[in-house]
């Protein structure tokens, strides 16, 4: 299906139009990633500008799943390979990452992965139909340490509203960080939302599911002896 304009970012929260979770520091793209770029866009990724039906995107009607943020892309690759009945939409913001993730879909034919190069916020609002989703991945998001800074944290109140409604029945939201205190921010952010449910029955963080690769970041930080929180909710 041809696809159409996209509803008007006036839309959007106030909060989400006033504040960036993210900062652009493009780093030198690789030789692979810029021909990953040349020769695989039209394939893989989504313009933002455009409205789309999702089925008729990946050609069929399967779980929908969103990861924020996925970096250099392996993670998300990994996923996508091992669930092949699952649809994927990575979403970020810096090219050599996309560059990255779209030379490993091409070489792997991971024909159920498609990628937004934009703001996952507003791509969430305007191109995402509510109780849609079956998972929203958030892992390793920029912690914004500086107490000056933490009104940049993408996981705020308006977010996990949105995400919330995003998600179908039963969908999940899995986030995971390696800053204690950004776990904590998080937790206390998820547990405020009446329609998300831990399913940790303690209240607290879980063991990381099996269905999240380890990235080599994180097995680097694990060596380095740093602790990873993983936080997953249910949507009721």
């Amino acid at each position: 299906m041809p696809p159409t304009h996209s509803p008007s970012s006036q839309h959007l929260p106030q909060h989400f139009k006033k504040i960036r979770s993210f900062v652009l520091r493009q780093g030198r793209l690789t030789a692979a990633q810029q021909w990953a770029l040349d020769t695989q866009w039209e394939t893989f990724c989504l313009d933002h500008n455009q409205h789309y039906d999702l089925a008729g995107v990946f050609g069929r009607n399967a779980p929908l799943v969103v990861e924020i943020g996925f970096g250099n892309g392996e993670g998300l690759a990994a996923m996508a390979a091992s669930k092949p009945e699952w649809n994927f939409i990575g979403i970020e913001v810096h090219r050599p990452g996309v560059g990255h993730l779209l030379m490993l879909a091409a070489r792997q034919g991971l024909d159920n992965v498609r990628v937004f190069c934009h703001d996952a916020v507003e791509i969430l609002e305007q191109q995402i139909p509510d109780h849609c989703l079956a998972a929203v991945h958030l892992f390793f998001p920029d912690p914004w340490p500086k107490r000056k800074h933490h009104k940049r944290r993408i996981v705020t109140t308006a977010f996990v509203d949105l995400v919330a409604r995003k998600l179908a029945g039963g969908g999940r939201f899995h986030a995971a960080t390696d800053w204690k205190p950004y776990a904590e921010w998080m937790l206390v952010e998820l547990r405020k939302e009446p329609r998300l449910q831990n399913i940790n029955s303690e209240g607290g963080y879980c063991p990381r599911p099996a269905e999240r690769p380890m990235t080599k970041f994180e097995q680097r930080g694990i060596k380095l002896g740093h602790k990873v929180w993983d936080l997953v909710f249910v949507r009721k």
